[in-house]
């Protein structure tokens, strides 16, 4: 599911970096979601955590979409015309039902629970995303990753994977993206980061040896999640909790009495601005003006997308804002004594 706001917040994302302590106690700050009614032939409403005006990034991620349990009878599903996409990665993971994928590079592709499916639009690309019919609940998130500026325009490219579930003794690990509890996921990025689905037995706690370099995120999906070490509350469902540089373990613990799910997330912080608006990232106002323009003129800078059956073969971009787009700084972690 890409971003079908018909007003888009227009982003320019700096790339500072919260500190995290290196003496044992974490700060965490706690990012609430913001629920978001997308537009389209199928409106759709998702618990947005990146970005927002306290963060933009943690590492290389740059946009967190979660949605669901979603009952397809009553929303109708979704379903995404052909859209465009530059400048990023879009990571598509489901906790429940199937979504058909078809994109102008020819790919046609199912996304089902517990499978990553990575789409580089790089130069530009476009897809289009139909739940399918024996679908009755969708559930899952919608994650995009920002390129650097030297790989910004690489090449269109699809990867899809399959991690091997890991027992970690009441905790059951998912990788899809980076390496985490010596296991690697082969799907390829373009600045290092980690992606992994964690899922808790009641009062099941994990330790989690992270990079210190490396920012990272804690999205709760369904239970209640305690990080050790933070003076924070635990974190609820929908709740994103931030850790900035320099934690080298990050435990955490399922404290409800039923199962609990988390999506873990983290990276290298990218040293760069972006603008980001609508289905776009680039690095300049004017190139996201370009991008809208060529979107609309149909350039073969996206291609053209075989298969898609609805009545909607292009859909429109929203009109850019009145002013220019413009800078939304990240506010950065506090170190803790």
């Amino acid at each position: 599911m890409s971003n079908l706001e018909t007003d888009p917040v227009e982003v320019e994302c700096h790339a500072d970096a919260g500190i995290a302590s290196g003496s044992g106690h974490l700060h965490m700050d706690v990012l609430t979601a913001r629920d978001v009614p997308l537009g389209g032939p199928r409106a759709m409403t998702v618990h947005r955590t990146l970005p927002q005006r306290s963060r933009s990034l943690i590492g290389a991620w740059c946009f967190v979409d979660h949605y669901g349990p979603d009952d397809v009878a009553s929303s109708g599903g979704m379903d995404v015309p052909p859209h465009p996409h530059t400048g990023l990665q879009t990571v598509s993971w489901l906790f429940t039902g199937e979504v058909e994928h078809r994109d102008t590079m020819g790919n046609h592709a199912m996304v089902r629970p517990g499978e990553i499916n990575l789409m580089t639009a790089g130069h530009g690309i476009a897809h289009t995303e139909v739940s399918t019919p024996d679908t009755t609940t969708l559930h899952g998130v919608q994650l995009w990753v920002a390129l650097p500026a030297d790989k910004a325009d690489t090449p269109r490219d699809f990867a899809h994977h399959r991690p091997d579930p890991l027992d970690l003794g009441g905790v059951t690990a998912k990788v899809f993206l980076g390496e985490l509890f010596g296991t690697r996921s082969p799907v390829h990025t373009f600045t290092p980061l980690t992606g992994a689905q964690l899922d808790f037995e009641p009062g099941a706690a994990v330790d989690i040896d992270v990079d210190p370099t490396h920012e990272h995120g804690i999205l709760v999906d369904t239970g209640t999640v305690e990080v050790a070490g933070t003076d924070a509350a635990p974190l609820s469902r929908t709740e994103l909790g931030y850790v900035g540089l320099g934690a080298r373990r990050i435990t955490l613990t399922n404290v409800a009495d039923t199962d609990a799910r988390v999506v873990f997330l983290g990276g290298a912080p990218l040293s760069e601005d972006i603008v980001m608006w609508w289905n776009f990232i680039g690095r300049t106002h004017e190139e996201i003006v370009s991008y809208r323009e060529q979107w609309e003129a149909h350039s073969e800078r996206f291609g053209q997308v075989h298969g898609y059956v609805g009545s909607t073969q292009h859909l429109p971009a929203p009109p850019l804002p009145h002013s220019r787009l413009r800078a939304r700084s990240n506010t950065p972690g506090r170190a803790t004594p």
